[in-house]
């Protein structure tokens, strides 16, 4: 049996489509059983609860092979970093006590770090967390997600604006499609590493200057590129409806984006081969 949190999302529903189809036997963690129900028709098992409950999770983690991990964002919580670290020690002390022998979680590069890269900081608390509990803990440190550029949709149509926070609109990053994260993360389930092992998930590198000119192409608009300075992050992320706390912390991640502390520094490394054109049509 493999348990799959996240199910309702890019990454975790990948995983779990990916493993049915294989005819393996699954169980889908989701918050209600109207959000399982696309899941059980396919095969799949569906515990509804929360993450964060001690008691239901080590439940539903009693006999699983492996686990697939992740740390759902609570933009209500008004401190993130310990929101984050509360949901990673129930998880860990439920993979412990349900003593679930391998776990695949979704990470991030910069995890590494323990602090000056905002809502990755968590990461780095759960990874540790998990490699204590005496479970095989596969680390997949995925890249910034293509999916991002789905923030940026609306702005692009209704007034043919992208906005920047990189330094530049000029410097190639890579970005990830997590498809190709979901993809990597049934592989890693399915083949049972020996020991805990960090794997970096690179995708194709993109400008930002790029990623305007394909989203614009794919809505049918030249975008013009707005430079949002540093000083006026945080406005612009809570003016566009982001929780001040989360604006910060996320201004201090895309801090160590633009300094480089945040880059890979796992065992190995995987590029993903979806491009952005691809998710950009699903996007829009």
């Amino acid at each position: 049996m493999y348990v799959i949190s996240g199910v309702t999302g890019h990454v975790g529903s990948v995983v779990a489509r990916d493993l049915l189809a294989r005819g393996k036997k699954v169980r889908v963690i989701v918050r209600n059983a109207e959000k399982g129900a696309a899941f059980t028709k396919q095969g799949a098992e569906a515990a509804v609860g929360s993450l964060d409950d001690l008691a239901f999770l080590t439940a539903t983690l009693r006999g699983a092979t492996a686990f697939f991990s992740l740390l759902p964002p609570n933009y209500g919580a008004p401190d993130p970093y310990a929101a984050q670290r509360q949901v990673s020690d129930v998880i860990a002390e439920a993979v412990k006590a349900a003593k679930v022998p391998r776990v695949v979680m979704l990470s991030s590069v910069g995890a590494d770090l323990d602090k000056g890269t905002g809502p990755i900081k968590g990461l780095h608390y759960l990874e540790n967390a998990l490699l204590k509990t005496g479970a095989v803990l596969t680390a997949i440190r995925a890249g910034m997600f293509q999916e991002n550029v789905g923030n940026s949709v609306g702005p692009a149509r209704a007034q043919g604006m992208y906005y920047n926070f990189m330094p530049s609109a000029d410097v190639a990053m890579p970005m990830i499609a997590t498809r190709d994260i979901g993809m990597l993360a049934a592989e890693q389930i399915l083949t049972g590493a020996r020991k805990p092992e960090v794997i970096d998930l690179q995708g194709p590198a993109y400008t930002q200057r790029q990623v305007a000119d394909r989203l614009g192409a794919a809505i049918g608009k030249t975008l013009q590129i707005i430079d949002v300075p540093r000083a006026g992050w945080v406005e612009a992320m809570t003016k566009g409806g982001l929780p001040k706390a989360w604006a910060e912390s996320y201004a201090e991640m895309y801090d160590g984006f633009a300094s480089g502390r945040i880059r890979p520094s796992g065992d190995r490394l995987v590029h993903g081969k979806v491009t952005l054109d691809e998710t950009l049509r699903t996007l829009v």
